[in-house]
């Protein structure tokens, strides 16, 4: 079994499924266990400054190996410990198809979870690689531990071949990025890179500098309760009064209606009775200016329903998440041009796309380390039709590799 696999499977193993609204970082304790474990294997492979801090951040470094103190810029990598709480993390069960043949991957006969080009025409990308998916029950946390698997797997590759030339490589592994925990917390200067790569894409040759703008939005519906018989023109009921709000928002800019470079409204959360109802939803777009819009919509929509029942019965909390990341890398394109060639010269033509969501690197470029993002070769995130290619990994390697090498080459 190739090495990067066995570290993959050896990584899901390890239950890291992150919790909303836990009020610490990480908000799970089996971040903590990667983390450590992931800390072990570095210093064992030679790695220094290896360190874990108190919110389960590791970061450790490989030092330059230039001579004639050549000046290269420190390049950091990234991933991100934590799996997503859409779907659970924990007892997965990974299953490997060799050799794939361009047909079906039945993950889960019984609950009938199969995989087909029909649906997931990126399959055709993979005809002959080994195909690693769950076994339907769980994830299986290619998002983000094929990063990892990636960049350790960079490190031991780097660290067994001295004739590969670098300056400086940061390492990191980050807490409760599907939450939008970590990277707030994230000590960039204590990390010692001029600028990064999250490891954190999908398919093969995909590259991403470019992020949504996010804000998540509380909607409370308060009201009048009051005994349904003698409710005339005295009741005032919340969940009307939320309906009006859901109403409001356009059909077409959901999520299921939207793609490429629409925004939208996601509506992920209702709940209530006939004291107050809430609605917890998500606003995204890939213009700034675009995002304060939707925010104003949702004020004004309240106003309009407060108008019409003739008092304050619904407020809006609006509170932004990240910003496109693309703001944030002006000026500073060699980061770009470098991973673009480092791409052609591993063989692969780049898919440039802008990242339906976002990033760790999304916070981190808006906090002054530039952050782009790199494929991993994994698919249908936070779901258990999951699934990863090993091959895609492997090249994911090289490119990390390749950039090292690019910049030394400059020197």
């Amino acid at each position: 079994m190739k090495r990067i696999l066995e570290r993959f499977i050896d990584y899901v193993q390890i239950d890291t499924q992150s919790q909303e609204d836990a009020g610490v970082v990480p908000s799970t304790k089996g971040q903590f266990d990667l983390a450590n474990k992931l800390a072990d294997e570095l210093k064992q492979l030679g790695a220094e400054k290896v360190k874990v801090d108190e919110h389960a951040c590791v970061t450790a470094k490989i030092p330059s190996n230039l001579q004639d103190g050549k000046k290269v810029p420190s390049i950091g990598f990234i991933a991100h410990l934590d799996t997503a709480p859409d779907c659970s993390g924990k007892n997965v069960k990974p299953q490997i198809v060799e050799n794939y043949d361009g047909g079906q991957i039945v993950i889960n006969k019984e609950r009938n979870i199969i995989l087909e080009p029909k649906m997931n025409p990126e399959l055709l990308d993979y005809v002959g690689n080994t195909i690693v998916t769950s076994d339907g029950t769980t994830l299986l946390g290619a998002d983000n531990k094929a990063g990892i698997a990636i960049i350790m797997d960079a490190v031991e590759v780097i660290k067994n071949n001295p004739e590969i030339k670098h300056g400086d490589i940061c390492v990191a592994f980050t807490p409760d990025e599907e939450v939008q925990g970590g990277a707030e917390l994230f000590d960039i200067e204590g990390f010692g890179a001029d600028f990064a790569f999250t490891i954190d894409g999908d398919g093969l040759g995909e590259f991403n500098y470019e992020t949504f703008n996010a804000a998540d939005a509380h909607v409370e519906c308060k009201g009048v309760c009051i005994h349904p018989g003698a409710a005339k023109d005295k009741m005032v009921n919340p969940i009307v009064l939320a309906n009006e709000f859901l109403s409001a928002l356009p059909r077409t800019e959901a999520p299921e209606t939207t793609e490429g470079r629409d925004g939208f409204y996601y509506v992920y959360e209702i709940s209530g009775d006939t004291d107050c109802a809430k609605i917890d939803l998500l606003l995204r777009d890939f213009d700034r200016d675009n995002l304060e819009k939707r925010m104003d919509f949702l004020r004004k929509t309240a106003d309009e329903i407060n108008a019409r029942w003739g008092k304050d019965y619904v407020s809006v909390d609006i509170k932004v998440q990240y910003y496109n990341m693309t703001d944030f890398l002006k000026g500073k394109e060699h980061i770009i041009d470098t991973a673009l060639e480092a791409y052609r010269e591993c063989g692969l033509e780049p898919k440039i796309t802008a990242v339906r969501g976002g990033t760790d690197g999304s916070t981190l470029s808006r906090r002054g380390l530039p952050t782009p993002n790199m494929f991993v070769g994994g698919h249908n995130y936070h779901s258990v039709s999951e699934f990863a290619s090993v091959e895609a990994m492997e090249k994911s390697r090289e490119v990390v590799i390749k950039i090292v090498e690019l910049y030394a080459e400059k020197a």
